[in-house]
């Protein structure tokens, strides 16, 4: 039996500690905070209950996996809901469309909404992006990636025609969407990773894919949830789990691991550590000093995703045709990610953001005669050194009244029926989860050779291991508990 520590109770972390003593480690998981869900969390006011990270689970048969490898399946403890109406999207000259669940329904959704003939170019991108999942989720999403992958893949030329990792995004769409808003709707995928869609590569067209193929899916509650019912099923497998327990730095001995010591001196012995806290926090903090670790902690700094400006707005019962997820695209996608993502020097708070509206038809998330909805926009990461100032005093509420507005002339004028609203910002974002910025997704997937420059799940340091949204395979709750998965298969059974 290993002792295993894990660093932080987001989902990464609590998935590996579910797998590992599952399969027999002794494990003990230690959380700064006094709640479990790390960006998976939550808040509640008044009766009303915001999912603050997450709103939307998509691949839920790696969710399924995972509680079916370490005890009873997930429906003894979770419902999940398949939604009928993925996403109400409104384009800048008024168009609107309500994008299917499920994805035999799409063409004519998109022939109806677009026009005819849009329907067939979204299938014929679909079936582009099928065929790069099948080349490479085995590969790159559910194995410990390494230059061999590569290697691997290029020897079969169909595959890398078909991943065509040269071009980005945006240039893949391009040859077969013509339609801008199909264009505008494909660019907003590479904001799931926290990215540039004129420089994320191609290989992103398989999150439109996955997330149609499989379905959008609620759970019932709160997707808040899920971190829940997997802290449950760790602790029955025998996690010890210990909140409001900082780390403080990652010891060694005789070149690898040795341990944990606590913030309060307090030393914890271990045979492996796991690692679900930022890497660039990681390496920039946690781990002993060395050339290499602060080289890769700089190298992730300098590449941190985007963030996000959220609002959570307790409203009364809207007027508005329902839609559980809508989104307000801008006229000016190319100057809203110049603005996120640009150079720092350059970044600003956006003055025509697209917005993102969660409100799930779901009555134990608000009281009755009320409706929570949050509102998100892409936001540059916090700077105050360089780039965007999110603490500046009276930036985050002038900023929110900037958005609510925005919200209402794209025909969603929520002021009128607003009870309260919390704003939380970049900086609100970093303080909560100790990510660099409050940059969302660890570093940014921009450029061919994104997949190869994130974090291994296997560090340098033997022992040491790492899952997460900020290393391999990338942000996402099913890509977060794809390397938990991953970290438990390299670990091993007692």
């Amino acid at each position: 039996m290993s002792r295993v520590v894990v660093i932080g109770a987001g989902l990464g972390g609590l998935a590996a500690a579910a797998r590992l003593s599952a399969a027999g480690h002794d494990v003990t998981v230690l959380e700064q905070s006094d709640a479990v869900g790390g960006k998976l969390g939550t808040f509640r006011r008044d009766g009303f209950t915001f999912d603050t990270g997450p709103s939307l689970l998509t691949m839920p048969y790696v969710l399924e996996d995972l509680f079916a490898a370490t005890g009873d399946p997930l429906s003894s403890v979770l419902t999940l809901e398949r939604l009928e109406i993925a996403c109400h999207y409104r384009f800048p000259d008024g168009t609107v469309l309500d994008m299917p669940g499920d994805v035999s329904a799409i063409a004519a959704a998109l022939d109806g909404a677009l026009g005819p003939g849009s329907g067939a170019q979204w299938t014929a991108f679909l079936g582009r992006a099928g065929r790069i999942w099948d080349a490479t989720h085995e590969p790159f999403l559910e194995s410990p990636i390494t230059l061999a992958d590569m290697a691997r893949l290029s020897r079969r030329l169909t595959d890398v025609r078909d991943v065509a990792p040269w071009q980005t995004l945006r240039g893949l769409g391009a040859s077969y969407l013509t339609d801008p808003r199909l264009r505008q709707l494909l660019d907003r995928y590479a904001t799931y990773t926290g990215s540039d869609p004129r420089r994320a590569p191609a290989a992103l067209a398989t999150v439109p894919y996955v997330e149609q193929v499989h379905g959008s899916w609620h759970v019932p509650g709160g997707l808040h949830r899920i971190a829940e019912a997997v802290r449950d099923r760790a602790v029955e497998r025998g996690t010890t789990l210990r909140l409001s327990t900082e780390v403080a730095e990652v010891r060694t001995a005789g070149g690898r691991v040795s341990g944990v010591r606590l913030a309060d001196g307090e030393l914890l012995p271990a045979d492996v550590v796991v690692a679900g806290v930022d890497a660039a926090q990681l390496y920039g903090r946690l781990v002993p000093p060395a050339r290499w670790a602060s080289r890769t902690a700089t190298r992730l700094d300098h590449a941190r995703s985007l963030s996000g400006f959220v609002l959570l707005l307790a409203t009364d019962a809207l007027p508005h045709e329902h839609r559980s997820h809508r989104v307000l695209f801008t006229d000016d996608y190319d100057a809203e990610f110049d603005g996120v993502l640009g150079p720092r020097s350059r970044r600003r708070p956006v003055e025509a953001p697209t917005v993102y509206v969660s409100s799930p038809h779901d009555p134990a998330l608000a009281p009755e005669g009320g409706e929570g909805l949050f509102v998100l926009v892409n936001a540059a990461p916090h700077d105050p050194h360089g780039g965007v100032d999110w603490d500046a005093p009276g930036l985050a509420a002038d900023y929110a009244d900037h958005v609510l507005e925005t919200m209402a002339r794209r025909g969603l004028d929520v002021r009128p029926h607003l009870r309260w609203r919390e704003v939380r910002t970049p900086a609100d974002l970093a303080r909560a989860t100790l990510t660099g910025g409050g940059a969302i997704y660890g570093s940014s997937s921009n450029g061919p050779r994104s997949a190869f420059l994130r974090p291994a799940n296997r560090s340098p340091v033997p022992g040491l291991f790492l899952v997460g949204g900020s290393s391999h395979p990338g942000g996402g709750l099913p890509l977060v508990m794809l390397s938990a998965e991953i970290v438990s298969g390299l670990v091993g059974p007692c």
